[in-house]
């Protein structure tokens, strides 16, 4: 099996996301995967952010971001953009913004 390599992938999830629960959600599901990185809100009534972690939380974390959501949530896509393989963790966290 080889080693475990970092990712850091920036998301964007598009539907009923916002007034739902979701960044609360998303925060916590990525905080039980031990990822680090950030979720807001934007303008445009999607939800944005980065993700950081090892790569078979990552994969978990889109399945996610995908599939589950919030409880009240109704998620129509997900686009995630710019993965890259990073070598350590440039967040100490994961937050919510705004």
């Amino acid at each position: 099996m080889s080693a475990k390599k970092l990712l850091s992938v920036e998301f964007e999830v598009f539907g009923r996301v916002q007034g739902v629960f979701f960044r609360k959600f998303t925060q916590q599901e990525a905080k039980k995967l031990g990822l680090k990185g950030w979720c807001m809100n934007t303008e445009s009534g999607t939800v944005q952010g980065v993700m950081e972690g090892n790569d078979d939380k990552i994969n978990e974390m889109k399945k996610w971001l995908e599939t589950i959501g919030s409880p009240l949530s109704k998620i129509e896509k997900t686009d995630f953009r710019n993965q890259k393989e990073i070598t350590e963790l440039t967040f100490s966290n994961f937050s919510v913004k705004r």
